[in-house]
């Protein structure tokens, strides 16, 4: 470990608006907030609003500056990442934006029932290989029901076909009301004004997509809580550039 990491874990521990969960600490420590994460933490009744796999937290950060009046975290269990994003609100003063370190499959120990009102997956692991662990999955939409309200907003932005594709098969499949998509982000036309504005934030991956002329892709729609949830079952082709060399295998076949 770098002594650069070294010293952002060190200005973790003692930062106000992080708080670190992972899965080893919170088996054995009750999170005292779930639930009540505006009346200990934001002190206000404001909507909130989760960034999962938040990277350098350049959405977290991003969407707080425009939208004051919103409650945002960003979730991820890469403290040194996080870091970045941390220590860029506390030096703007953003009291609207706080930061869990946590391993995102148990997402549900942190929130109370109803307490999200939107969550945004911003160029998550397509994991093309497990569809379990695929943040845009039948097994994590039933989690996120756990604390999202009934017909909460879920944001997808991606560089991904392949988790694009499957996403858009799971909408499908489980008539779950679709509000917009779209395969190319910054061609579309069809875009309302303030919808470009939250788009146009770009995290640190994503300008290293578009450098390499790959196409952002982004969906928006509603999660109600009634009805089980099921996979489509359908054939999905592998993204060639992030196979590692491995055969093209169908979704299907890599889930058995």
């Amino acid at each position: 470990m770098s002594k650069g990491k070294l010293a952002k874990f060190a200005d973790m521990e003692r930062y106000e608006n992080v708080f670190q969960y992972p899965f080893s600490v919170v088996e054995q420590v009750p999170f005292e907030m779930k639930g009540r994460w505006r009346e200990m933490y934001f002190h206000n009744d404001n909507p909130i609003v989760l960034e999962l796999g938040c990277g350098k937290g350049e959405y977290a950060v991003g969407l707080a500056r425009m939208f004051p009046d919103v409650n945002f975290i960003g979730v991820d269990i890469k403290g040194a990442r996080m870091w970045t994003g941390a220590t860029q609100a506390l030096a703007e003063g953003l009291k609207n934006v706080a930061f869990l370190r946590t391993n995102i499959e148990i997402i549900d120990r942190f929130f109370g029932e109803g307490e999200v009102q939107e969550i945004w997956l911003t160029f998550s692991d397509p994991q093309m290989k497990n569809v379990r662990k695929r943040l845009t999955g039948t097994a994590f939409m039933e989690r996120y029901r756990r604390f999202l309200v009934d017909g909460g907003i879920i944001h997808v932005k991606t560089d991904s076909n392949f988790l694009f594709t499957y996403t858009t098969y799971m909408v499908e499949h489980n008539h779950l009301p679709l509000l917009f998509r779209t395969e190319d982000l910054y061609h579309a036309i069809d875009i309302d004004d303030d919808t470009r504005r939250i788009l146009s934030i770009r995290t640190y991956y994503e300008s290293q997509w578009i450098e390499r002329g790959k196409d952002i892709r982004y969906m928006k729609f509603r999660l109600p809580h009634g009805g089980p949830l099921e996979e489509s079952g359908r054939e999905i082709p592998v993204d060639d550039y992030r196979s590692y060399r491995r055969q093209g295998r169908s979704g299907v076949e890599m889930r058995k």
